[in-house]
């Protein structure tokens, strides 16, 4: 098995839907951070690819068909490289609406933990050091100011637009649906709406910041 999509938007862009639909449409399991929470032995090598060494990324994505969000979008580029074949979707939203999400949900794993007398991270977290170093300082260079992150964010939208080949690449916002996505597959629609998955308020709930609703 090797990857056969690529997500490279960045988290809060409808990763998580995305994740669902391309799970619905076969190409399953779909990596996403999430599965670093659910498999925490994949910290060590998120680690090592956020620190700069050259990895082996069939080690990752052997078991994998597809992939987006953070982690792997900060690789999209190597990812295109190992797997020639794979088709790249970037994900979007309108700019000040994702820093809003992000500001509201994912925030705290993009900075620094505070470590305690033994160095170890005080407090929840992800896994690893990968989320601070490889989103925070590395992708945000530690200024989480607006100006700044949407600057970043625009940025790496038009660059993915720039250096990906206009045949192998997919602009895609969750409110598109599932008829360019499927048609950019070459897959049929299937007969479910487009999901909708870790919305603010669902990630709040999870997280502990808000009562579930009901």
């Amino acid at each position: 098995m090797s990857l056969q999509v690529i997500g490279a938007g960045f988290g809060r862009t409808g990763t998580r839907s995305l994740k669902e639909a391309l799970e619905m449409l076969g190409l399953t399991p779909c990596h996403h951070m999430m599965e670093v929470f659910l498999h925490p032995e994949q910290a060590a090598f998120w680690d090592r690819a956020a620190q700069g060494e050259k990895m082996n990324w069939d080690e990752m994505f052997s078991s994998y068909k597809s992939a987006c969000d953070w982690p792997s979008c900060s690789f999209y580029t190597e990812l295109m490289a190992q797997y020639p074949n794979a088709k790249v979707i970037l994900s979007l939203r309108d700019s000040q609406s994702w820093f809003k999400s992000v500001s509201n949900t994912i925030m705290p794993a993009m900075r620094k933990r505070q470590t305690g007398p033994d160095g170890k991270p005080i407090g929840p977290g992800l896994p690893g050091i990968f989320g601070p170093l490889l989103i925070g300082e590395k992708t945000f260079g530690n200024d989480f100011s607006e100006a700044h992150m949407i600057g970043v964010y625009e940025r790496h939208n038009a660059q993915v637009k720039r250096t990906v080949a206009a045949d192998r690449l997919l602009v895609f916002e969750a409110a598109d649906g599932w008829e360019p996505l499927c048609k950019f597959l070459g897959l049929k629609v299937p007969d479910a709406p487009y999901p909708k998955m870790n919305t603010t308020d669902e990630f709040q709930a999870r997280a502990g910041l808000r009562p579930a609703a009901h």
